[in-house]
């Protein structure tokens, strides 16, 4: 597979062959706030430069960039002392070790899939607070000033999470190798070393990445040595390998024909590939990459060592176009065609239909997973409190398409979505009122494992992204310790085996930088006896607020929570446990936004014992004075019905009446009403009234409210 990105390396060259300099003119910003922060850009094909000037006192320390639905980023380049990082959405977040203060101006030049794109953009503070958002038109010219890249960046250039490998791994004395790594500090000066012998110098680009060819000496003793990447502070990174003895080498002379390795029939998003094969040493073979329709996507030329070998390392983006792909290599005369199919690494695949909503929209996703199968669906909100589940059916065709509402008054912020199949889980961001953020997540894929079962974490975050991950034991002690590469599309799925784990309740924590999430499961808990003591926070709840369980019971046991509407129906299923005090918490109940008005039933139990906890749902109180049937009693000699209400008129009277279904009135009663406008009365159903359905109309002084039973 041939790399279809645009690299940072390319940038550069594509703004540096432009050689006169141009002094930026533009298009002002479609919308700003009061012009704070202006933006202007040019653009020459497909490369555009943005510049950004701060006009107020308010310091900015991020930019955030994006474009429309239509276009997307293919690389970018950052001004010394600011870093970019690409989102799984397709937003470049620009960000400072310092701050741009008034009167300052930074330039950030991007690559793009089209040309003069409109750049949507967001200024904002060290403590995100928003200080400008505006959009900037493309303006055209023959020649752009190069976004200035000369001065290496402060610090380390060697960071805890850099790593680098060699090309090939069996490299031998005389040979040609190639050196790879990520995660170096940006934009700096690195050398590297066979032993204590320095080979040659190198840069690393915007985002820490760095690729070059070397050479072993042919003075080099065939043995295991030390390959290692230091900065000028003396921080190193090394790889111990073992060098080989000189291979016979092939003179320049010789006529090696072109080949191209075997190549893996498919190839999925995200993934590496290393492209080899052979041709005349010392020349230049090109390349062309086709997509299915056959237009040329990717134009390479690869230069071949002496020993009439070359190599090509390729990622395949994470949103490149699915389909197959075919590779044309020539060296002048010969032409040789290699073809692949791009997959989705992804058993279940959910996009947004759009990266922000507005609060009060229906929030919209579509993809596809498993077919046949049942799809869990878990919303959490800003907080990290649970906002919508349900589970779907999917198609034989496997397509999947998920909507939930919002109301104007949900919290602002960044919602994730979690869609599980089995194993396999999808963890997607999206963002309601504003861009959706950068943030770590991680979820099990169940509560509780028995020892020896595999822990299986799926853990989010940026792309390419080092976090450390931390097992805490159940007496607060670090259990176990690891570093964690995450994938290009900023996810990972990680297994750790449970053997020797004691029963108890643990703590997954996952960092990075700043940044810090955690998960809780437990090993071996079972359900327990004894009395179990479960609350709620209020009594009265209305549609989509959230329940706040609280509880004690045994220590260390499992329990089943079920939240049960008003004619015993369970709506939602949640497992949890109680910690070594015998406690126990959960807050991912919440009322339906279509709830039924009534009396519900948070059901807690472990074995055969349990607890009721009784709650009122109430229509919400912008609907006025509101009455219902609360519930039915039949007695030995009576049936008895409780009506109960609540928005009346407070500390007034509420006339009652019932009617049957010709309309003749066959009872009344009056209530009074609480010092909050609630009321509560019960009514004996004359003995005499046929089974049918009745009428109930509730009048106050200034409101009057209906509903309705059946008498069976």
């Amino acid at each position: 597979m041939i790399n279809m990105n645009f690299s940072n390396k390319g940038l550069i060259l594509s703004v540096m062959l432009i050689v006169s300099i141009f002094t930026l003119t533009s298009i002002p910003s479609v919308y700003s706030q009061e012009q704070t922060v202006t933006a202007k850009s040019i653009g020459f094909e497909e490369t555009t430069i943005i510049e950004f000037q701060n006009n107020d006192n308010t310091a900015v320390k991020t930019f955030r960039i994006w474009l429309g639905s239509d276009s997307s980023f293919k690389s970018f380049k950052t001004e010394h002392g600011w870093t970019g990082e690409r989102t799984p959405q397709g937003v470049i977040v620009f960000t400072s070790s310092d701050t741009l203060q008034a009167g300052e101006i930074v330039k950030f030049g991007v690559k793009t899939d089209k040309a003069k794109p409109g750049i949507n953009w967001k200024a904002l503070t060290a403590n995100d607070q928003q200080v400008a958002v505006g959009k900037t038109l493309v303006s055209e010219s023959s020649s752009i000033e190069p976004v200035d890249a000369s001065t290496p960046s402060e610090g380390n250039g060697v960071l805890e999470g850099s790593t680098f490998r060699l090309i090939p791994e069996k490299p031998s004395v005389g040979s040609t190798i190639r050196v790879t790594g990520d995660n170096f500090g940006a934009n700096h000066e690195l050398d590297f070393f066979i032993d204590s012998k320095k080979i040659q110098s190198l840069t690393t680009d915007g985002n820490g990445h760095f690729i070059f060819t070397s050479a072993i000496p042919e003075n080099q003793d065939a043995e295991r040595v030390d390959f290692e990447i230091r900065d000028a502070n003396g921080n190193k990174k090394s790889i111990s390998l073992r060098i080989g003895e000189e291979e016979d080498r092939m003179t320049s002379a010789e006529n090696v024909p072109l080949k191209i390795n075997p190549i893996p029939p498919t190839v999925y998003r995200g993934n590496e590939v290393t492209v080899t094969g052979t041709g005349t040493p010392g020349s230049t073979i090109t390349g062309n990459i086709k997509n299915e329709s056959g237009e040329v996507t990717t134009t390479i030329a690869i230069d071949i060592n002496l020993d009439g070998k070359w190599s090509y390392d390729a990622i395949v983006p994470i949103d490149a176009p699915l389909g197959t792909y075919t590779a044309e290599i020539t060296d002048g005369t010969n032409i040789i065609k290699k073809t692949w199919i791009v997959a989705s690494s992804k058993i279940i695949n959910i996009t947004p239909t759009k990266i922000i909503f507005e609060p009060g929209e229906v929030i919209t996703f579509n993809g596809t997973a498993k077919p046949n199968e049942e799809l869990e669906i878990l919303v959490e909100d800003p907080q990290g409190t649970e906002f919508y589940s349900e589970v779907l059916v999917v198609g034989s065709s496997g397509e999947v398409d998920i909507d939930f509402a919002t109301i104007a008054a949900d919290l602002e912020g960044t919602y994730v979505l979690f869609a599980t199949q089995g194993d396999d889980t999808d963890i997607v961001l999206v963002g309601l009122g504003e861009l959706p953020e950068e943030k770590l997540v991680v979820k099990s894929d169940k509560l509780n494992y028995s020892s020896g079962e595999n822990l299986i974490l799926e853990i989010q975050g940026p792309p390419s992204a080092t976090v450390s991950l931390l097992i805490v034991d159940p007496s607060d002690k670090n259990k176990f310790n690891d570093s964690i590469v995450l994938g290009p599309d900023g996810q990972k799925n990680y297994e750790l085996d449970l053997s020797g784990y004691s029963s108890g309740v643990y703590t997954v924590v996952i960092t990075r930088a700043n940044s810090q999430t955690s998960e809780v499961f437990s090993v071996g808990l079972l359900t327990g006896s004894g009395e179990i003591h479960s609350r709620t926070t209020k009594e009265a709840y209305s549609p989509g607020e959230s329940i706040l369980v609280l509880g004690e019971a045994s220590k260390n046991i499992l329990l089943t929570l079920e939240l049960r509407d008003p004619d015993g129906e369970i709506i939602k299923v949640k497992e949890t446990f109680t910690n070594k005090n015998g406690v126990f918490s959960e807050d991912s109940f919440r009322i339906p936004l279509d709830a039924k008005v009534g009396t519900w039933t948070v059901h807690a139990q472990s074995g055969q014992n349990f607890d009721d906890v009784e709650i009122t749902v109430q229509a919400n109180i912008e609907e006025g004075l509101v009455i219902y049937v609360d519930d039915i009693e039949i007695l030995p000699t009576i049936k008895i019905i409780k009506i109960k209400g609540y928005g009346a008129a407070v500390s007034q009277n509420v006339v009652i009446k019932f009617f049957d279904e010709l309309g003749e009135q066959v009872g009344e009663l009056t209530a009074r009403t609480t010092g909050i406008g609630e009321f509560e009365i019960p009514w004996g159903i004359p003995s005499d009234l046929p089974p049918g359905t009745y009428l109930i109309t509730a009048k106050d002084p200034v409101d009057e409210a209906e509903t309705s039973f059946i008498l069976k």
